[in-house]
């Protein structure tokens, strides 16, 4: 599935929250040589357990991914993910 998401990067911790139906992913890595991007499909490949690729938005913070879920799955994620 696609996912347009917004990363926040050289934050204090990785973390997924969702406001207003927008997903933001928080990233300690700076956006420098790639690190945040590497930190970003890491990170959030490990949390999910299933693949993720960045398909838009290499440079930018709003980023186009492809996640190897169905909507489901990701549904679930991101209610597990967000809770308090």
């Amino acid at each position: 599935m696609i996912v347009d998401v917004t990363v926040v990067p050289k934050s204090v911790s990785f973390s997924v929250s969702l406001k207003d139906g927008k997903v933001k992913i928080r990233l300690t890595s700076p956006p420098e040589k790639g690190e945040a991007n590497a930190e970003l499909v890491k990170g959030l490949s490990r949390a999910l357990g299933r693949g993720v690729r960045i398909i838009s938005g290499h440079t930018s913070s709003r980023k186009r991914l492809e996640i190897d879920a169905s909507e489901a799955e990701w549904a679930e994620f991101l209610e597990k993910s967000t809770q308090p």
